[in-house]
């Protein structure tokens, strides 16, 4: 089972929000650091079982926007493997 962990604990920056997610599911360089990008590599690049993320509550309140979008993105990559056949995949938000 490959397991994906997303550390988020103590993220302040947008900036430093796209580098943990490049680093944590291992995005080529040219990941585009947006969440277009991020619904293009769940897509095309990503063949993880779980994605685990840490640390989302200590994030600043300005981010929860953010973060309903980066769930969506992992809503919307579950249901696109489901209707194509490719393996499922789930996430689970712990603190």
């Amino acid at each position: 089972m490959k397991i994906v962990e997303l550390d988020l604990t103590g993220c302040k920056y947008w900036s430093e929000l796209h580098t943990r997610i490049k680093q944590a599911f291992k995005l080529p360089e040219w990941y585009g650091n947006n969440w277009d990008a991020f619904w293009d590599m769940m897509r095309s690049e990503c063949d993880v079982d779980k994605v685990i993320i840490k640390g989302e509550h200590s994030m600043p309140k300005e981010f929860a926007g953010q973060l309903a979008i980066m769930h969506e993105v992992l809503d919307r990559t579950i249901e696109y493997n489901k209707r194509i056949g490719y393996p499922p995949f789930s996430y689970e938000v712990i603190d």
